[in-house]
């Protein structure tokens, strides 16, 4: 085991070690670890990814826990360069502030846990709340500091909970979009948003949703800050151990598939409204508290694997070039896991400049603005950022009309 690494024989939510591996994906660097042209010459350690689940609670997780400090500390990711974000946080905001009537008053403090670049605490200052984001990554939380969205750059921890509510006080709204899967030690964290949720507060959180994972094939979205792959059920007793309720939960588009839930105190004002008892009916029937249902999820994806392989390897046999376009976590699953590397891909387009310049974790892939589109003119297109494949279309419409070939490999192999 790699000493930036460690493997952990309980279940992360329950703590039952009766835990089976369901599947195995290919080892792979940490998945937002670009380099930079010197960097690359040299090789990147590489992490198991394999799955487990537990037969107790049903959760399923990694065992396999990266140092987050390597994970998290130079983060080169941020929503602010996604306009499609930038909107869903802006829409995310605004309903809750009108789903819970947050009155626009400095008093009422909306906390985010993993702020990132301040996008949806932005959001909230824009309609009257104050704000306070929490972020490990020391250069984001700096700059979003400095656009006047005050950022601690720490982990979130019960211990940081406690001096956060000796200082501002309570959080009326706390919210941890996709990063409430990327802690090992969810328990602390738990207790810490306890501590500091005010008796009538809120606690938001977005993840994956497995529902979607599984449907959708989106296996790539499982890598090494994922540690967790949340579904409904298995929460609903987590969160009671901190005298919380997961009083409400909605699918979400974002991310390809994510599921919102929404948390108040057990004795707090805020009651079931059915729809987390939907959701679970839902994952029952998809057959979610069953191990054999992942098993089979690993041989549907070796087929998508292959065909996509058979495409890529077609096209390079005939002399043609391909391009990637988005370098999102997910690209270093999908490429380690497929078998696509530099020899498949010759570059990969990514809007977001802390990326350019920089080569791919593990496969080092230059990483180039979107002009090269149009300099290099590859052949096909490989839309690594699935999510966001109908909006890369649509911008890029003149490099389809010019003769180009857009590749979208999930959830089935699709070409444009």
């Amino acid at each position: 085991m790699n000493k930036d690494s460690f493997r952990r024989y309980d279940c992360r939510l329950c703590g039952s070690k009766d835990l089976v591996c369901v599947f195995k994906l290919t080892p792979t660097p940490p998945a937002n670890a670009f380099v930079s042209a010197a960097s690359s010459i040299a090789g990147q350690p590489l992490f198991p990814l394999d799955v487990y689940f537990c037969n107790k609670c049903t959760h399923v997780q990694l065992s396999d826990v990266v140092n987050p400090k390597l994970l998290f500390e130079n983060y080169v990711y941020v929503s602010g360069t996604s306009p499609l974000f930038v909107q869903h946080f802006q829409k995310y905001a605004e309903e809750l502030v009108k789903k819970f009537t947050f009155k626009p008053l400095s008093c009422q403090l909306a906390i985010d846990i993993g702020s990132n670049d301040g996008t949806l605490l932005e959001a909230f200052k824009g309609l009257g709340l104050s704000v306070l984001g929490i972020d490990p990554a020391s250069d984001i939380a700096a700059a979003a500091t400095r656009r006047g969205i005050e950022t601690k750059a720490a982990f979130f921890s019960s211990a940081l909970a406690a001096e956060i509510k000796s200082t501002w006080g309570r959080g009326a709204l706390i919210t941890a979009n996709n990063v409430f899967a990327h802690a090992d030690n969810l328990h602390d964290i738990t207790q810490g948003i306890a501590d500091l949720l005010a008796p009538n507060g809120v606690f938001v959180f977005e993840a994956s949703y497995l529902v979607d994972v599984l449907e959708k094939h989106f296996f790539d979205t499982i890598y090494h800050e994922h540690l967790a792959y949340h579904s409904v059920s298995p929460l609903v007793e987590f969160f009671r151990q901190y005298g919380l309720e997961l009083f409400s939960a909605k699918r979400v588009d974002s991310h390809g598939g994510s599921v919102r839930g929404f948390v108040g105190h057990k004795e707090g004002p805020w009651k079931p409204d059915g729809s987390v008892t939907d959701l679970i009916k839902i994952e029952y029937d998809l057959g979610l508290h069953c191990a054999d249902t992942f098993v089979q999820f690993a041989t549907d994806i070796e087929a998508i694997g292959n065909q996509f392989r058979d495409v890529l390897t077609e096209l390079k046999n005939k002399g043609k070039s391909v391009a990637g376009f988005g370098a999102p976590a997910k690209a270093t699953t999908l490429m380690y896991h497929f078998g696509i590397g530099p020899d498949m891909i010759d570059f990969i387009i990514d809007d977001s400049p802390l990326k350019q310049g920089l080569y791919s974790p593990g496969m080092h892939i230059p990483v180039v603005s979107s002009e090269e589109l149009y300099l290099r003119k590859p052949d096909a297109v490989v839309i690594l950022a699935w999510n966001f494949a109908n909006s890369i279309m649509e911008n890029h419409k003149k490099y389809r009309n010019d003769g180009g070939t857009f590749i979208i490999p999930l959830p089935s192999v699709q070409i444009h």
